[in-house]
């Protein structure tokens, strides 16, 4: 198997036992899952109209990253509404 550097490097300080344990796996592991489910809740239903193309260009797009098309509508909202939609027709 090849590793890259990084890989490498990672592997190396394990092998030399460098790694410690942040104690109180579990308990953070719940804590961080509770925080996320409240995060992810969809609690609210709305109705919107669209056009036919649209819809079925979001079903395909779905459909392409293997998710429910309703799903994908959600999280392009949520990214647009945290700020962190990027504009993919904007060059640099």
């Amino acid at each position: 198997m090849k590793l890259d550097d990084e890989e490498k490097a990672l592997l190396e300080s394990f092998e030399k036992d460098q790694w410690r344990s942040l104690g109180r796996v579990k308990s953070r592991a719940k804590r961080l899952d509770r925080l996320a489910r409240a995060t992810f809740r969809k609690d609210k239903r709305i109705n919107i109209r669209i056009s036919e193309r649209d819809l079925a260009d979001l079903k395909r797009r779905a459909l392409e990253d293997g998710l429910p098309y309703q799903t994908l509508i959600s999280s392009v909202l949520h990214k647009f509404v945290s700020g962190s939609l990027v504009d993919g027709s904007t060059s640099s």
